[in-house]
């Protein structure tokens, strides 16, 4: 049993948690992420590792209400604790080295480029940062994406906040004005990043994207996270639990992953209205 001892919502459906996993926050880094269960019968979901203190023996994760978990999770207080809480898996983000970085986050995606921004930050590299949001009530970790950035730009999709606009807009002035990095790291929905990989492409700069589909066991045997690369004419099938959940951009294959990651909508509105109800049935 992992005990949450910090719970804040960020926005109406997105909260932060710091969960008391000391062997976790020992070995986590930015890039990797944990599996974990609400209780002893509930279904396993993957979280991004948003932030860890090792001293404390904690680990950040950050999530959205979309699912029948997620929303278990959000009614989960400080002093309440989670069943399995298992990591750190997946490999660590690629960082040794890199001087000019710009981190494009959209949505709760944010909550994945963070740490990342952060490293790099504290690596001495110059960090650029692109986030955008669909609206000004959306918008969240804007403070920290600002100590941690040399430059900060936020977007919202009605202009309601920052500027309005997706986040390839501020990628493509800065192209235009001549500006270059040594890589471009895009973490968001399945179609931002495919649009950001576009931006970037011709400039030839490494783009990394986090690709965090459907996961199960996190090692790979059940498949439920495969993705297709294609790489010289060659589709090849990567998993994104022990192969990622980094990857080149300009490799993957993003129409078939916002294929397969819509497979299983239904099923989860489904769930999310089950567990709502239940919920409200205990709670009377």
């Amino acid at each position: 049993m992992f005990k949450i001892v910090y719970k804040k919502a960020l926005n109406p459906t997105v909260t932060v948690m710091d969960v008391y996993a000391p062997r976790v926050a020992k070995k986590a880094k930015p890039g990797q992420f944990i599996i974990l269960r609400v209780d002893e019968e509930g279904e396993r979901i993957p979280l991004t590792v948003a932030g860890y203190n090792r001293e404390q023996g904690t680990v950040r994760i950050i999530f959205q209400t979309v699912g029948a978990t997620t929303f278990l999770l959000s009614h989960k207080e400080e002093g309440d604790f989670i069943h399995d809480f298992v990591g750190p898996l997946g490999n660590a983000s690629e960082l040794d080295g890199l001087k000019n970085v710009l981190i494009v986050g959209g949505g709760v995606g944010c909550a994945i480029a963070l740490p990342l921004a952060q490293e790099l930050h504290k690596m001495g590299a110059n960090v650029t940062s692109v986030i955008g949001f669909r609206n000004k009530d959306l918008v969240i970790l804007e403070d920290e994406f600002k100590a941690c950035s040399n430059s900060l730009t936020v977007m919202t999709d009605d202009g309601s906040y920052g500027n309005q606009g997706n986040v390839c807009m501020p990628i493509n002035e800065m192209f235009s004005g001549g500006k270059t990095f040594d890589k471009v790291i895009a973490i968001g929905p399945l179609i931002m990043m495919k649009f950001v990989v576009n931006a970037v492409r011709p400039t030839g700069i490494p783009c990394e994207v986090s690709m965090n589909p459907v996961m199960i066991d996190g090692t790979g045997m059940c498949g439920g996270c495969r993705l297709t690369l294609v790489r010289n004419g060659e589709r090849i099938t990567k998993f994104a639990c022990v192969d990622g959940p980094d990857f080149n951009g300009y490799e993957v294959d993003f129409d078939e992953a916002m294929q397969r990651s819509s497979m299983y909508r239904e099923f989860e509105n489904h769930s999310y209205g089950d567990a709502c109800n239940l919920f409200k049935h205990e709670v009377k």
